[in-house]
């Protein structure tokens, strides 16, 4: 079965930060551009975060640029995200994404809320 399957999510104090971690099974994630979105209630999902399939390029939101990093192990078939200085607005549902020609997929989401 191909998937994406997020973890790292959780309950986080203003400030603190969290690594969420993005795995595909079933397919490699080799020649596949990956975003990291988030959705938070009530609002639409907006992307954070992109990087190309070789890791040479990445792009941020400007809401969490400086704080966000995003990385890939293609030897692990995995995505990364760091998210550091975590504010209370970056609570949301985050979702990985993997792109390339006709193929989309997506994972099921991890929690991320940041509350004191």
């Amino acid at each position: 079965q191909l998937q994406l399957v997020e973890s790292g999510g959780g309950l986080v104090q203003p400030g603190g930060s969290l690594r969420l971690s993005c795995a595909a099974s079933g397919f490699t994630l080799d020649n596949y551009a990956i975003a990291w979105f988030r959705q938070a209630p009530g609002k639409e999902r907006e992307g954070v975060s992109c990087i190309s399939s070789s890791g040479g390029s990445t792009n941020y939101a400007d809401s969490v640029k400086g704080r966000f990093t995003i990385s890939r192990d293609n030897a692990k078939n995995t995505i990364s995200l760091q998210m550091s200085s975590l504010k209370p607005e970056d609570t949301a549902v985050y979702y990985c994404n993997a792109r390339f020609v006709f193929n989309d997929y997506w994972g099921q989401g991890t929690q991320v809320t940041v509350s004191s």
